[in-house]
């Protein structure tokens, strides 16, 4: 069996080479010819799997996305070619709600104002709204959701309209996929007449897909006097950014919000686990098997540790501020691709134990963190 994945796909050869001989290619410069007596391919959100990439595809039998999003995917296709198809939906969730939390406790350190109190509106509740949610509970805030979607399902009767939250919302932070046409469209969510609409001072992030927001727009009503705290993952035509937008941004960073060394891994794990069920193979690989220790493991907190502490306990494992300093001094010369594939290494809250007081560690748990015993 022959498997080609994507370069940036951790662990590959770990998880398939039991299957196979495993081929790595440039998520970007993929062509057809390169497909031709290829039995799987893994792929990330650079690659657009459609019928010009399939042309001379004459083996191939498994697609699989190391993503939660597949709107790269022609699913359709696949169907109809009888390729069997997996994404990873959830898989990095928690890189994404702690990418979150990080820019969160940033900002309200550099702007000096507590994030106790704050009203932060979500924007999209699947696997990583619902995470972020539920991480936000540790701390004294007040969620807001919106998941239409979710909401006519009857899964969601806490939803608000969208223009309700963000009237209501101190932070608005975006989590949906991109959808392109329907009732339910997302492309542009964030408009130019929204954007006119934010009310001053308010926080917007976007670490789900750049065309929700009109990158554009927002461009202009910046260069306006729009007076928003910026935080930026995700852009417009990547890796071909709106380069001015970054005069205006506080945090930007190169579509690496589910970048942990924990949440890229998962998506080849499940996709090893969806290969393993499709050839009828028992996966006894897991994450534990690979992922190397972390530098600090361990923290104790003293009586005098509060609420406040929490950020610097949140940027001991994490800090949003150095990709943005990686992405402003690096990215004329290095370029955003290459800054996303060359990625430093970064864990997740959880590779920390701490020890402190009960109470707190309920908290701590709550956002993520592993408590001692």
């Amino acid at each position: 069996m022959k498997i080609l994945a994507d370069q940036n796909m951790p662990l590959v050869e770990q998880y398939f080479a039991d299957f196979g001989e495993v081929e790595r290619f440039d998520g970007r410069k993929l062509t057809p010819e390169q497909l031709i007596d290829v039995d799987v391919l893994l792929t990330r959100s650079v690659t657009k799997v459609d019928t010009a990439l399939l042309a001379c595809a004459n083996k191939l039998s498994f697609v699989g996305t190391a993503t939660i999003g597949v709107d790269h995917i022609d699913t359709h296709l696949l169907s109809d070619k009888n390729i069997a198809f997996s994404s990873a939906p959830g898989c990095n969730a928690i890189a994404v709600a702690e990418y979150v939390i990080s820019s969160l406790y940033a900002l309200t350190q550099e702007n000096a104002q507590p994030l106790s109190g704050k009203t932060i509106g979500i924007v999209g509740v699947g696997n990583i709204g619902s995470c972020l949610a539920d991480k936000l509970k540790a701390l004294n805030v007040n969620v807001l959701l919106c998941d239409p979607i979710k909401h006519e399902q009857g899964l969601l009767k806490e939803h608000i309209e969208l223009d309700e939250l963000l009237a209501k919302s101190d932070v608005v932070t975006l989590h949906v996929p991109l959808i392109k046409t329907g009732k339910h469209k997302t492309l542009h969510l964030i408009d130019q007449t929204r954007l006119k609409a934010l009310k001053p001072g308010l926080i917007l992030i976007n670490a789900c897909r750049g065309e929700v927001i009109d990158n554009r727009a927002l461009l202009k009503v910046m260069e306006q006097g729009a007076d928003l705290d910026l935080v930026l993952d995700v852009w417009e035509n990547e890796p071909d950014i709106l380069t001015p937008l970054l005069d205006h941004v506080r945090y930007a960073s190169v579509h690496i919000a589910g970048h942990t060394l924990e949440g890229k891994a998962r998506g080849t794990q499940m996709l090893y686990q969806a290969l393993c069920e499709l050839k009828n193979v028992k996966g006894v690989k897991s994450l534990n098997d690979f992922l190397p220790e972390p530098v600090i493991t361990q923290a104790t907190l003293q009586p005098s540790f509060e609420d406040e502490d929490i950020a610097r306990l949140v940027h001991l494992i994490y800090d949003v501020r150095r990709d943005d300093g990686i992405l402003l001094r690096h990215l004329a010369k290095d370029g955003f691709d290459s800054l996303r594939k060359n990625y430093p290494v970064r864990r997740e809250f959880s590779t920390l134990e701490v020890q402190a007081a009960p109470d707190l560690m309920a908290k701590l748990n709550q956002l993520g963190f592993t408590t001692a015993n």
